[in-house]
């Protein structure tokens, strides 16, 4: 396994921006690996969108972002209401936006959706992703469900037990909208890191997964 790491330090700014479709997608897919960002007390600043939601949904989404997001040194987040389940039929609108946010801000790193994500509105997040931020650094992250669309991911973000149990606190104290569906279980979270963990050979035992399309390695000597 090769290692690769972030250069996070505490004098240098890191700029992340965060994609979901729905209201929990960015906690599920990617919670971790943010808190573990910012638990390296790195400035890190968040732009924070989600793309369909309606009023209920869109305050538990304000509200876990505001508990992922506690230790950021700036944070934007956005809830946007496109129609759920119908992104690709509504692409157009979608794209505009995109077209604003990369006006607004330009990240150093981008988390969005899997393009192989069975679900459609998740398609349309990652394809407009990389429409949009060309000469971006971007990871896509991946979501359990009932399609079983899981692939092989490319790239782990080891996490320890403590940030694991902290992501899943957090989208099960928040989205108490979504307790009915039989998925939505600590269990199915910390079976996900648990998995990811043992793939990448984790000494914490637990990791996030991620593809990684493109990346450009730069080779440097340590004095």
């Amino acid at each position: 396994m090769i290692q690769l790491e972030l250069c996070l330090t505490t004098d240098s700014t890191y700029k992340v921006l965060c994609l979901g479709s729905h209201c929990d997608d960015i906690e599920i897919g990617c919670g971790g690996t943010i808190l573990q960002m910012l638990e390296m007390k790195a400035e890190v600043k968040c732009y924070w969108v989600v793309f369909s939601s309606d009023p209920k949904r869109g305050d538990e989404a304000r509200r876990s972002a505001e508990h992922f997001l506690r230790r950021a040194r700036s944070k934007t987040v956005i809830v946007k209401n496109f129609r759920e389940s119908f992104f690709p039929y509504i692409g157009a609108d979608i794209k505009e936006y995109f077209e604003q946010l990369k006006k607004e801000f330009t990240p150093d790193l981008v988390l969005t959706h899997y393009r192989n994500d069975a679900h459609q509105d998740h398609r349309v997040i990652s394809e407009l992703t990389w429409n949009t931020f060309r000469d971006h650094l971007i990871l896509e992250y991946e979501i359990p469900k009932y399609d079983g669309d899981l692939g092989a991911p490319n790239v782990f973000v080891e996490l320890n037990e403590s940030i694991c149990s902290r992501k899943i606190q957090y989208i099960m104290d928040s989205f108490e909208s979504q307790k009915y569906r039989q998925w939505f279980r600590e269990e199915t979270f910390w079976a996900m890191l648990r998995l990811r963990g043992m793939e990448s050979n984790a000494p914490s035992r637990y990791a996030e997964g991620f593809y990684c399309r493109k990346m450009v390695l730069g080779l440097t000597t340590r004095s």
